[in-house]
């Protein structure tokens, strides 16, 4: 099969979004919770957070564009300053998928898909309380994208908490911690760790044959 952009484009509007959502492989399933001043919690998942730096520790997401039924997410998130990031694992894949609903701003997507939220001192969103991997941020700076009126939004890790054996000297270990990834609209994978290398030298580079 070969489509070129026209292709693309003349393609029915579920096979276009299943074909460009897929298209780019597996990415991180994530729960992201937020809250705003009336304490209304919210909780949906995202398949766009990305690594931005270390120093400061900065993660990204894409949130959709604002609309009357969509958009909790980001509008809490610029409200209240903070919100968190918890990797999906396994055992929770189902209730994380169907946060993705468009449920009415006054229910909680905690309760409806038979999740725990759970505080900590200092961090005002809700973590998910069943989540292996739980990243508290600050907000930081929120991007437009011209281009189809999504937002790069920007957060600094303030608060990491752990299970201890998803730690493996020094690195997390995504396989161990059960985390998955998402693929297309609602395809879910289990992770598995198939090698480690060092880090890259280039004198180290070996010879590659073929």
């Amino acid at each position: 099969m070969k489509l070129y952009a026209e292709d693309i484009q003349e393609l029915d509007r579920i096979s276009r979004l299943k074909l460009v959502n897929s298209i780019s492989g597996v990415k991180p399933a994530n729960l992201v919770g937020t809250i705003n001043r009336a304490g209304q919690s919210n909780l949906a998942i995202f398949s766009s957070v990305v690594h931005l730096g270390s120093a400061p520790a900065l993660l990204g997401l894409i949130a959709r564009p604002l609309t009357q039924d969509s958009g909790h997410t980001l509008r809490n998130i610029k409200e209240m300053g903070q919100y968190t990031i918890n990797h999906v694992h396994e055992e929770i894949v189902k209730k994380a998928h169907y946060t993705s609903a468009k449920f009415a701003p006054d229910i909680s997507e905690f309760d409806r898909c038979g999740l725990e939220a759970y505080h900590v001192k200092g961090i005002k969103a809700p973590f998910v309380k069943e989540s292996k991997v739980k990243i508290g941020l600050e907000f930081k700076q929120a991007i437009p994208i011209e281009a189809n009126g999504t937002t790069l939004v920007i957060g600094e890790i303030v608060y990491v908490e752990l299970e201890d054996k998803t730690l493996s000297d020094g690195t997390l270990d995504l396989e161990a911690a059960g985390s998955t990834g998402i693929s297309g609209l609602n395809g879910y994978y289990g992770l598995k760790k198939i090698d480690e290398f060092p880090y890259v030298r280039l004198n180290e580079v070996p010879e590659f044959v073929g």
